[in-house]
Formats: C-alpha cells, sequence, structure tokens
C-alpha cells in the first residue's frame, strides 16, 4: 500500500520514541514510511523529500528531532501539508528541542507534541485523516473507548481496595 504518513527522524537514534507512532499507525491500518534525514547533514535530502511527498500521497508527515531540532521546521516550510513535531530528549531534558520546534514564524506552523511524545504525534495524525475517512474514524472511535474503559476498570479497582482498607 502506498504510505500516507512519513515518519521522518534526525538519527535512528530516534527510533525507540518513534516506534511508539509506526506502533500505533499499524494498529490503526495506515500505511506510513520511515526515513532517517537530517536538516543540517542532509539538507538537500531533506528538501527533495518535504518538495515531493505530498506529490507522492503523503498526507501528514511526523517529523522527531532532538537538539536544534530543525527538522521539523525545515519540512514546514518546503512542504503545505500537515507536519507534527516531535521534541527528542536529547540535551537539556529536550527542552531545547520543544523549544526550537514550537517557535517557528508566522506563515510556518508546526503543530508539536510532548519531549519524547511519538505516540501522541501519532493520534494527531490519524485524528487528521479520520476527518475524511469514515472507517479511520470508527477505528479511531474504537481506540477512544478502549481508553475509557481502563480508566473505568482502573476506577472500579480502586473502588474495591477503598471498601476493604478504609472501612470504619
Amino acid at each position: 500500500m502506498t504510505p500516507i504518513v512519513s515518519i521522518i527522524m534526525g538519527s535512528t537514534s530516534d527510533l525507540p520514541v518513534m516506534r511508539k507512532a509506526a506502533d500505533f499507525l499499524e494498529q490503526m491500518e495506515i500505511p506510513f514510511e520511515l526515513h532517517a534525514l537530517s536538516a543540517h547533514r542532509t539538507p538537500k535530502a531533506v528538501e527533495n523529500f518535504a518538495s515531493a511527498a505530498a506529490s507522492r500521497g503523503i498526507k501528514v508527515i511526523i517529523a522527531a528531532a532532538g537538539m536544534a531540532a530543525a527538522l521539523p521546521g525545515v519540512i514546514s516550510a518546503l512542504t503545505p501539508l500537515p507536519v507534527i513535531g516531535v521534541p527528542i530528549a536529547s540535551t537539556l531534558d529536550g527542552i531545547d528541542a520543544l523549544l526550537s520546534i514550537v517557535q517557528m514564524p508566522p506563515g510556518i506552523p508546526t503543530a508539536t507534541v510532548g519531549i519524547n511524545a511519538g505516540l501522541n504525534a501519532a493520534v494527531t495524525a490519524v485524528r487528521i485523516l479520520a476527518l475524511s475517512d469514515e472507517k479511520l474514524a470508527a477505528r479511531y472511535a474504537e481506540y477512544c473507548n478502549t481508553l475509557s474503559r481502563k480508566v473505568e476498570n482502573a476506577d472500579a479497582e480502586l473502588a474495591a481496595i477503598n471498601d476493604y482498607k478504609f472501612k470504619v
């Protein structure tokens, strides 16, 4: 199947964080691709990738980077597609990457999730794609129901503990 989401990393050392994004996209049955590209070390490759992404059928790009974290913003500057930036904790606990991604100039929007939040980047991509895909919207709704059931079950377990330990 032709990928509709690209997961881009500044380095393969980002893969443990981005694996959560890939796993969620697989769970939601969304075809995706993985690339390692660097805004600083492979700028021409980043330019070629970003400028051709839409014509290749990509609909959303998830871009992860640490330190100076230029990759998500550079990609945003080169494509009209939605770009979701994932700051990676490498130096300064990821605060440097977070600030680099979130502080884009006007007209170059880059959605940004929390530090090392690859899963939330994929969830955001699914929400975007589900706007025009009813089957995906249904799969996503079921995922949300599963989250709700987990919390309800945890609350019921706590209620049982409260009844047992805290009776007067």
